[in-house]
């Protein structure tokens, strides 16, 4: 909602930053009633995975052509094994032609530069979730959707770059389309589980057939691992995110083998990074990894660390080459298969245009020069003990919730219930049944970013004036997409300050929170939004609170800014918000200078009370 956390937060969705004591007893209770209830079958789910691969041919990419390697999982281990450091792009255009052009000029500087992007992430429109028929009816989002075949097929030959899509593909209900789409195309490492535990697809709200479709496109995985397929999973999308103490993660981490690869039997690869900003950590998470997949880890990549920038680049450059430098020491040591990101230094302001991603790709090799000199001198010592601990104290934790979820009443061997159960029990109540809410035995970067930042500005809460703004109001939170730590930071503060504050959470559609602030009689909206949709959310909630006669004050809060087809990257649109009569903040003292004042009742109507 406020700057630093909007951009901070590249994350799903968030259950709060406070260490408020959780209810165990409801939640051992709501484990009970979910595990009784009814379901698709998770054998006829699986056997339709296995169905489709009978007859699905897996395209080869022009990168695996020109290398001369059957997949991305056999080119990994080949890198592995000759010590090479894997080099992972994300890309984030508008469209399929914008992105096609993104990778071919990055492609084209690799080349004249004499060095080779390995592999290249494209962030999907979040509408690649719902099926296409769907897809037109939605907010665009940023990021391409995919329309055709040939739109998937000219990602796999448009550059010398392996593909790698994971965000909105499988844990969505278009699991198995985009899957086999991306198979045929010559991707083999598809993603993202950890997504489906946190990611809503927009307008969708069914977790059972959700859950169906994710089970039939990871067993079709598994029925074609032997060709070198993966599944993704990038932990701090999921759960990984949420969880307060790094020992919960790894727990977790179990968790999703356990389900992935013991029960499906599909190669699973885990990602980390983007939330972690301690270099110890980053390097441990490596090891840990190396260990939860019993020395066989092959990873996807490690994420750049997003959590640390800020609008200034020079700074930012800084921390790509802090975390660049040991993401490589780390493979140099322990080789996992995880390609390293250079993240472009405009990365927490705006989507990198295609010639920042390349200088950022440029940047990278000239830190593993500095790498490759400075391994022999670098002592390991404290990422390895927390590797260790990370190991034990999460199996302690995935031991736990096997037993605690049998005795519920949950088919441990049954991956559709598995799956239904967890993201529905949610990170807290996880945590609290199978952890320690009381024990945060190593804290996550991210979990003690949001709890310093709360703490940060909590005085500008109580500050007398501000405090008299907002106490007793009534105000309504929520996020347009997966982003939410900011609101949940803001529930904490404004709770703080005497206001009644009902968090409606991550992923809300424009007429959930109209009925919401008119059911809950609130006196305003404060809405989150990161994805590219500012401008139509808006309008979209605009149309529908002047239908029902609804004139509460909306503050809009995060990246204001918006998808526009003659662009290749998105707009600001503050302006635009503006103009809708909403009130755009990119601040702290925006918001709390924006908040209505407790001495007048500004926008009520008496229906929306």
């Amino acid at each position: 909602m406020f700057y630093r956390l909007a951009v901070a937060s590249n994350l799903g969705f968030n259950y709060g930053v406070t260490t408020l004591r959780t209810n165990v007893e409801s939640h051992q209770l709501r484990l009970i009633e979910l595990a009784k209830q009814s379901l698709p079958n998770a054998q006829h789910a699986a056997a339709e995975g296995h169905r489709l691969a009978q007859d699905l041919s897996i395209g080869r990419s022009r990168f695996l052509d020109e290398h001369g390697f059957t997949s991305e999982l056999d080119y990994k281990r080949a890198c592995m094994r000759d010590g090479r450091i894997m080099y992972h792009a994300h890309i984030g255009m508008n469209d399929a032609d914008s992105t096609v052009a993104a990778l071919q000029m990055i492609d084209a500087v690799a080349q004249t530069q004499g060095f080779r992007i390995d592999r290249a992430g494209v962030a999907l429109d979040r509408r690649m979730g719902v099926p296409p028929e769907l897809r037109d009816s939605l907010p665009a989002e940023t990021g391409p959707l995919m329309q055709s075949s040939d739109d998937w097929n000219r990602l796999a030959q448009c550059a010398s770059i392996q593909p790698h899509l994971g965000d909105f593909m499988i844990g969505q209900p278009a699991s198995v389309i985009n899957t086999v789409e991306a198979l045929r195309s010559g991707c083999t490492t598809v993603g993202n589980l950890s997504q489906y535990f946190t990611f809503e697809a927009p307008g969708w709200h069914d977790a059972e057939t959700t859950s169906a479709a994710s089970v039939s496109a990871i067993a079709l995985l598994g029925a074609l691992r032997e060709h070198g397929t993966m599944l993704h999973s990038y932990l701090e999308d999921g759960f990984g995110a949420l969880f307060r103490c790094c020992t919960t993660v790894g727990g977790w981490a179990y968790m999703e083998r356990y389900i992935v690869e013991d029960i499906l039997d599909t190669k699973l690869s885990h990602c980390i990074g983007g939330l972690t900003c301690d270099p110890v950590k980053r390097a441990g998470w490596v090891f840990a990894l190396d260990k939860i997949h019993q020395g066989e880890s092959v990873g996807s990549m490690i994420y750049g660390d997003t959590i640390s920038f800020g609008p200034d680049f020079t700074r930012n450059r800084g921390v790509i080459a802090e975390y660049l430098l040991w993401d490589i020491l780390a493979q140099m040591r322990c080789p996992t298969g995880h390609a390293v990101l250079p993240l472009p230094v405009t990365e927490a302001i705006r989507i990198p245009s295609a010639e920042e991603i390349a200088e950022a790709q440029c940047f990278g090799r000239r830190i593993e020069e500095s790498a490759r000199n400075l391994l022999p001198h670098v002592d390991f010592n404290a990422a390895d003990t927390f590797a260790e601990t990370v190991c034990e104290q999460g199996k302690r934790v995935f031991n736990n919730a096997i037993v605690g979820l049998r005795d519920s009443g949950v088919d441990v061997r049954n991956p559709l219930q598995m799956l239904f159960v967890l993201k529905k029990l949610g990170p807290v109540g996880f945590e609290s049944l199978f952890a320690s809410m009381d024990d945060v035995i190593i804290p996550t970067d991210m979990f003690a970013l949001s709890s310093n930042l709360v703490e940060d500005h909590r005085a500008t809460f109580l500050d007398p004036s501000n405090q008299a703004r907002v106490s007793g109001r009534r105000f309504l939170l929520a996020s347009t997409d997966v982003h939410a730590h900011a609101i949940g930071a803001l529930a904490e503060l404004l709770s703080d300050a005497g206001a009644n504050v009902i968090n409606l959470g991550a992923e809300q559609n424009p007429d959930q929170i109209v009925d919401a602030a008119i059911r809950e009689s609130v006196d305003a909206i404060l809405i989150s939004t990161h994805n590219g949709m500012a401008l139509e959310y808006g309008q979209q909630l605009k149309h529908l609170m002047t239908a029902r006669d609804c004139t509460l004050p909306v503050i809009f809060g995060g990246v204001l800014n918006q998808k526009v087809d003659d662009n290749a990257l998105p707009v600001p649109v503050e302006n635009d918000i503006l103009a809708l009569g909403f009130t755009p903040v990119t601040s702290l003292p925006q918001l709390t200078e924006s908040l209505p004042s407790n001495n007048v009742l500004i926008g009520k109507t008496p229906n929306s009370r």
